[in-house]
């Protein structure tokens, strides 16, 4: 296992499309364990390989923010597919790994249902509904964002966007660190 670094806005590589897992074997399980140990590493509430520099569509979610115990392996979710999003919405401030020091009022359903592959290549469906303090439906959908190449800059109006990424492109990989290990996702 080992730490990959971030990719960053405003690298294009952020917008690269996302290729499906035909097969989980060795490689793609050592994509995930990389991602789990640089997830945890960053204190993040969830990652997606596009955010490592792979292109595979996968995306991993906290335990914790799953619903499970601290010490419980990540929600691993390969190929994954939402089936349905709740009417019902909230806005909340979203961060990201790949925007640090980042956060934006953004705009989700409270309740969502994914379909997946796990780790094992088996199909399952995962639900989740949040209440107010909840981030499990945010943190699917978010991560799912990345894999359709939607990104956190994209849920603010061009003013909003200009100062982002401008203040991203000044910023140093020590400023990033800091603020990563600082705030998380």
């Amino acid at each position: 296992m080992a730490i990959r670094k971030i990719v960053r806005f405003p690298q294009n590589f952020l917008r690269q499309p996302t290729k499906a897992v035909d097969v989980v074997d060795a490689a793609v399980r050592r994509l995930v364990d990389d991602m789990c140990e640089t997830m945890f590493a960053a204190e993040g509430a969830g990652l997606a390989a596009i955010q490592v520099g792979a292109s595979e569509r996968i995306f991993i979610i906290d335990p914790q923010v799953a619903g499970r115990q601290k010490n419980d392996p990540a929600l691993v979710l390969i190929n994954p597919v939402i089936e349905h999003l709740t009417p019902e919405t909230h806005v909340k401030d979203e961060g990201c790994l790949s925007f640090p020091g980042i956060f934006v009022p953004v705009k989700r359903s409270i309740g969502v249902r994914v379909r997946a592959m796990d780790l094992d290549g088996k199909s399952f469906v995962v639900e989740a509904s949040d209440t107010t303090e909840g981030l499990f439906a945010r943190a699917l959908q978010h991560e799912h964002d990345h894999l359709i190449n939607k990104l956190l800059i994209d849920q603010v109006g061009p003013v909003k966007r200009q100062m982002i990424k401008r203040k991203l492109e000044r910023m140093t990989d020590e400023e990033a660190e800091r603020l990563i290990m600082e705030h998380g996702d």
